[in-house]
């Protein structure tokens, strides 16, 4: 196990104002033209179907490049209207199958075809944009009263596509089911305050294996499996690897993927990051020293509520990306926690702001200027502007940032910064929250769990 080691490195722009790096295509989805009437049928007789396939759905990532991934579906709509051959390949499910995962980033067959799938995804985006969803806050009574309320807040949140699984400061996790709202089961694990009360603390939570496995991590470096389909209502998980407070400090935030967890801790020099292999369950890298500055209020958390010390989140491209309130990175997953990327914050990072989604991430600087940038080169896409009174909650998906501040939720657009609308509710505090592509869900000091649905009917 060996030491991180930074190839480079740079410093946060200054300038709060301005419009998002990079400008888009000169392209729009509506600009393509096909043949005139009088070459149809020369194009019906040259070109073979899977050219004209491979065609269509380059026009449709193009158009979902250059000008948002609604406007696949109206590009696609005209290349299908040049001829009777070019219409024919609408009925391909290879094709719907292929534009599926690149524009909608799913892989898996839930509806009766690969086409019903790619239009289920395309409302629900639709949904998102106009802010059309059902709200619901989560109920569960299987809490144990303390004296200090803090002890049972809920720390931090996760989706996948058929559950919410919700992480409190007593070491439990609670798992809804997203179609009815209830609360399937707790996850309960035995009191071991060994320094404090918040030691068996959830740092963060993984849902794998659709849907069949979930793995979640708490405060003293323990690391735990359950199993979502199994017959005890209330479970004890396995206990898969063992916390050593002592040797690596608190397990400040944890997060993972199928392939990799990543563990972020505060307190001992030289061991912030720990990657474990996750089918084997086996640490195969101990090191960096981003969280060193922060030691000391690492400890701090086994005991009382503090800050948030740092955050880590893991990328599509078998990275991680990681940040305290003054510096992010960026490591390799697969070679020794390499620092890929490594950018420093002079006038400070809100902790609780930074997400990835795949290869994108959102941060928010301490003067309120939000930026969405590409993880592997850090190049902003856009930027915006956050405002509202205490502290900011973020989150994001593939298609839009979102920001809690002063108990409102604020949504802009993931690629060109433009700002769409503000949730309705009023939710107060916030905690935590998270969101994919159909779910956004956040966890309230004043009133509990809130889930959104803008699943399409």
């Amino acid at each position: 196990m060996s030491s991180s080691s930074s190839p480079s490195s740079s410093s946060e722009d200054e300038n709060g104002n301005g419009t998002g790096g990079g400008s888009p295509s000169e392209r729009r989805a509506g600009d393509f033209e096909g043949p005139s009437s009088s070459r149809r049928r020369a194009v019906n007789e040259v070109l073979p179907e899977p050219f004209v396939e491979a065609f269509a759905a380059q026009v449709a990532i193009d158009a979902s490049h250059s000008t948002g991934r609604l406007a696949a579906a109206p590009a696609l709509a005209t290349v299908f209207q040049v001829c009777s051959t070019w219409r024919a390949v609408s009925r391909s499910d290879l094709l719907w199958q292929r534009l599926t995962g690149l524009i909608w980033g799913r892989t898996r067959l839930l509806r009766d075809s690969w086409h019903n799938e790619y239009v289920y995804w395309h409302r629900t985006a639709q949904n998102f944009s106009m802010r059309r969803s059902s709200h619901a806050t989560l109920d569960f009574f299987d809490q144990i009263e303390v004296d200090d309320p803090d002890v049972n807040s809920c720390r931090c949140l996760a989706l996948s596509d058929r559950h919410l699984a919700c992480g409190f400061a007593d070491g439990a996790v609670r798992l809804f089911d997203l179609d009815s709202l209830a609360h399937a089961r707790t996850f309960f694990l035995p009191p071991e305050n060994i320094l404090g009360p918040f030691s068996r603390a959830v740092s963060g939570i993984v849902i794998v294996d659709e849907d069949t496995r979930l793995i979640f991590a708490t405060m003293d470096g323990d690391i735990n499996v359950g199993i979502i389909g199994g017959p005890d209502p209330a479970p004890i998980p396995n206990r898969v690897c063992a916390g050593r407070m002592m040797e690596d400090g608190a397990l400040v935030d944890f997060t993972g993927c199928d392939r990799w967890w990543v563990g972020l801790y505060a307190g001992v020099p030289g061991q912030a990051f720990h990657i474990w292999d996750a089918i084997t369950a086996e640490l195969v890298f101990m090191g960096g020293a981003l969280t060193d500055p922060e030691a000391v209020l690492g400890w701090h958390m086994f005991t009382e509520v503090t800050e948030f010390v740092g955050r880590v989140r893991v990328t599509n491209q078998e990275s991680a990306l990681a940040c305290t309130s003054s510096r992010l990175i960026v490591f390799d997953l697969r070679n020794q926690g390499m620092v890929l990327r490594d950018q420093e914050y002079r006038r400070g990072l809100v902790v609780t702001s930074v997400d990835v989604s795949e290869e994108a991430f959102v941060s928010v600087d301490r003067r309120g200027v939000g930026r969405v940038r590409r993880v592997g080169t850090m190049e902003e896409v856009c930027r915006f502007n956050v405002r509202g009174r205490g502290g900011v909650v973020g989150c994001m998906n593939r298609g839009y940032a979102l920001m809690c501040s002063g108990g409102v939720i604020r949504v802009w657009e993931a690629v060109s910064g433009e700002f769409r609308y503000n949730f309705g509710e009023r939710i107060g505090e916030v905690n935590a929250m998270v969101a994919n592509e159909r779910h956004v869900a956040a966890s309230s000091r004043d009133s509990g769990i809130h889930i959104w649905d803008f699943g399409a009917q």
